[in-house]
This record gives structure tokens, sequence and C-alpha cells, in this order.
């Protein structure tokens, strides 16, 4: 299964807001971090915000940080509020071909098992698991030479 660009975003916003946990996250920062147009991570933050995955602070000085820690947040969280589709083959849409072994296919069992692994997989890791995996993640993401600018600022 391919996890869309939408959902990949997703997840680094929320690792980006994780490793400056603490602090507001500008989504231009987050932005120019990610190498990615701002207007795509607006169009992202959209349903974090309404699963209460991220909160959005207004004004000056305002921006996103997550909406429940971290920990409690799992890949699995992310995916299934970013993700559109998990038909896997063209039997598991609502609208399936018709096919006489569609209600008792062993395709689609399997098909389905694998898609339920796939879950189950991305629920054992949060998005604090995968900051913690890189003791640098910080400064990979640019969020150290920040700081002194939002000190002076």
């Amino acid at each position: 299964m391919r996890l869309t660009r939408q959902t990949n975003y997703a997840i680094r916003m929320l690792m980006y807001c994780a490793a400056n946990e603490g602090s507001l996250s500008r989504v231009p920062d987050i932005a120019r971090a990610y190498s990615v147009s701002e207007l795509f991570l607006f169009k992202i933050l959209q349903p974090l915000v309404e699963n209460g995955l991220v909160e959005t602070v207004r004004g000056r000085n305002g921006g996103v940080r997550l909406g429940k820690p971290a920990s409690q947040i799992t890949i699995f969280d992310v995916v299934r509020v970013t993700e559109e589709s998990f038909a896997m083959a063209e039997c598991f849409e609502n609208d399936a071909a018709e096919c006489p072994l569609v209600d008792s296919c062993a395709l689609n069992s399997a098909l389905r098992e694998a898609l339920g692994a796939f879950f189950e997989v991305l629920a054992k890791y949060s998005i604090a698991d995968l900051v913690k995996a890189r003791p640098n993640v910080r400064s990979l993401l640019g969020l150290d030479e920040l700081r002194p600018q939002l000190a002076a600022g």
C-alpha cells in the first residue's frame, strides 16, 4: 500500500511539532524545513485540527501545536484521517466489478488480513517514537537555528 503525499507530510508536520514541544510551530517554518509549499501544509492542517491531532493559535505570535501528547498520537491515527481509501484491489471498492466470487473470494480475505496487519503495525508507533528515533531531529529540521531568532524577535 502506498500512502499519499498528504499523509506523508501530515506525519512530518506532527513530527516537527513534537520536536518543537513547548513552543508554537509556524507553518512557514515547517514548509521551509521540508521544502514544501505553505498552501499545501495549510490544506493538510484542516483534517488534523478537526480530529484533535493539532491545535491552532491565532494572532501575531500564533502557530500550531500538537492537540495531545506526541506519545498518544499513532501513525495509524494520522493515516485514518488523511487517507481517503484503503482499497487494495478493485473488489474492495463500493462499486466493485461484476465478479462472481466477490462475497466469498479468498483473495479478498487475504487482502483484508494484510490491510489489518498494516494498520496494526502503524498503531504501534507514535509520533514521539518517530522523533525519538533520531536524537538530532531538532537540528535536522532547523529548529535549533530558530530558537535564537525567536528570542531576539
